[in-house]
């Protein structure tokens, strides 16, 4: 197996092999983080759906597990962002990775801090727009990714190579990466990482319930959906409750009715604990090549392994 895969995204946040652990509601605890740390790539947690008392007690257990580099992400429509942010620095977090807002609100104090940071974007724009407030990295995600994406719908294969056409810091491609070939493809289109969500919530280690597992496990290629357009895009497996939200929009509800039928708590309630029908089952389109639910150190594994087997069929058909 390839022992190291070296970008200067392994060079800036010093792993072995350049993949991030995407920080997803509900599924990325300090369990998952410390595995995947231990796994040599790059362990995140996702504070999305954590109260600040909880984010650092989360915090405080990966440490107690691991001296490995561990990442929070903060998406910065939260109201307190600016709170999760002092509370993961002052635990010493030295990785910090934005999503969901202007990257421009946090971007003084994050420098300030001296810490690595990363932004996730959906478009050049937005990935100008982080590049310009001091991001290190900045991570495109295609539309192809589970839960809120960009209104663009701009997808993984056609974003990556115009990010990395536009920006002089290093892009990690997300949204419908799930193996080694997913892997090997980014790298092509210029990317020097992937971050990857639906396979990692799919993992013994990820804190999503196991009937949310399950259900991106039975998922085919046409599972998911991407809908709730008019409040913020969101993908998920199709079920009763994302019929009835599809079934408003589709009959002209203004974005007022819109929030009454799509309510609150529902990814708490479908990825957390495991309602399936009434659940917000967030999940990628890449569910579809996910068979199993396994440690996060295997996943890595298989990551590096087909991405080898890969690189050298193709090195056979140059030859």
């Amino acid at each position: 197996m390839i022992d190291q895969i070296r970008t200067r995204v392994t060079e800036i946040l010093g792993i072995r092999y350049p993949i991030l652990q995407a920080g997803m509601i509900w599924a990325s605890g300090y369990k998952l983080a410390v595995a995947c740390a231990e796994a040599d790539i790059l362990g995140t947690i996702g504070s999305a759906g954590m109260k600040q008392d909880l984010l650092r007690s989360q915090i405080q257990k990966a440490r107690a597990l691991t001296k490995k580099r561990i990442a929070v992400n903060i998406p910065l429509l939260r109201g307190d962002a600016a709170e999760l942010l002092e509370i993961a620095i002052g635990e010493g977090i030295d990785v910090i990775i934005s999503s969901a807002g202007n990257p421009a609100l946090l971007a003084p104090r994050i420098k300030a801090a001296g810490v690595t940071w990363i932004h996730v974007v959906p478009s050049i724009k937005h990935g100008k727009k982080a590049q310009d407030a001091g991001a290190d990295i900045v991570v495109g995600e295609g539309f192809e990714a589970g839960g809120h994406n960009g209104v663009d719908e701009i997808t993984t294969l056609a974003l990556i190579p115009q990010l990395v056409d536009a920006l002089s810091v290093p892009v990690v491609a997300a949204g419908g990466i799930a193996d080694g070939r997913g892997f090997l493809a980014a790298l092509a289109l210029g990317a020097e990482g992937i971050s990857v969500g639906t396979r990692f919530a799919c993992t013994i280690e990820s804190s999503s319930h196991t009937l949310y597992k399950e259900a991106v496990v039975a998922a085919n290629d046409a599972a998911t959906t991407l809908f709730a357009k008019r409040i913020a895009p969101v993908r998920a497996i199709k079920n009763r409750w994302v019929e009835e939200v599809r079934k408003a929009e589709a009959a002209g509800a203004t974005r007022e009715e819109l929030e009454q039928v799509y309510g609150r708590s529902h990814s708490r309630r479908g990825i957390l604990e495991g309602n399936v029908e009434e659940g917000e089952l967030e999940a990628g389109q890449s569910s579809g090549l996910i068979r199993d639910i396994i440690p996060a150190a295997e996943v890595v594994k298989r990551f590096v392994e087909e991405f080898e087997q890969n690189l050298n069929r193709l090195r056979r058909i140059q030859s």
